[in-house]
């Protein structure tokens, strides 16, 4: 099994990567966002390695981080997910954008990813949602959004957060001005003060 490659970049392609490690070239199958991020020809590269082998093929998915390859194999486990739309999905959206929607069941911002239809994001929104804190990374706030997406939050919370999307901020935004209010405001804030306490933390 192969987990990481070093080496230079030889060619980039619309949805791979050619990377010669000492002679050896590796095709990496790799998200957009991966391609856009990992440098030129002639440029070193690291990728961490997931690797495919099937009876008529050897295939291997290349990531830029260890989170992006979970969120790769975790997507997967969910019916009507293969490797083509976990890497749709991880091209539209990065692994904290990606556990914010699922915390927060957010449809829409799901659906952005090509090939993803509404059965399939609820499918990975409902499978993956006990699963999102644990692979969260750098986001923020996993807990509380999980109690706005599942609608448990107490009534002041979901009141603000629904003024500021209906503003036509993203939930994800709302969500992370909400906790900041909450912070500053204290747990007994009524929504006009969280709403007051949000906006201020969006127009910083």
């Amino acid at each position: 099994m192969i987990g990481k490659l070093k080496g230079t970049i030889e060619e980039i392609g619309e949805d791979y990567v050619l990377v010669d490690v000492h002679g050896v070239c590796y095709v990496a199958f790799c998200s957009s966002r991966t391609l856009g991020r990992i440098g030129s020809v002639g440029e070193a590269a690291a990728l961490f390695i997931e690797t495919y082998v099937r009876e008529d093929q050897l295939k291997l998915f290349g990531f830029m981080t260890a989170l992006e390859r979970e969120w790769f194999r975790l997507l997967q486990i969910v019916q009507g997910v293969g490797s083509k739309v976990a890497l749709a999905v991880l091209s539209t959206l990065t692994p904290s954008e990606l556990a914010n929607a699922i915390a927060l069941q957010d449809k829409t911002a799901i659906s952005r990813a090509p090939g993803v239809g509404p059965k399939v994001a609820i499918r990975i929104l409902t499978e993956l949602k006990t699963k999102a804190p644990a692979f969260a990374g750098e986001s923020i706030n996993i807990g509380l959004k999980q109690e706005i997406g599942e609608g448990v939050a107490a009534a002041p919370v979901s009141d603000a957060v629904s003024a500021l999307t209906n503003l036509g901020y993203s939930r994800d935004q709302a969500a992370n001005a909400i906790a900041a209010a909450l912070k500053n405001g204290g747990e007994g804030a009524d929504s006009a003060k969280l709403i007051r306490l949000g906006l201020k933390e969006l127009a910083r």
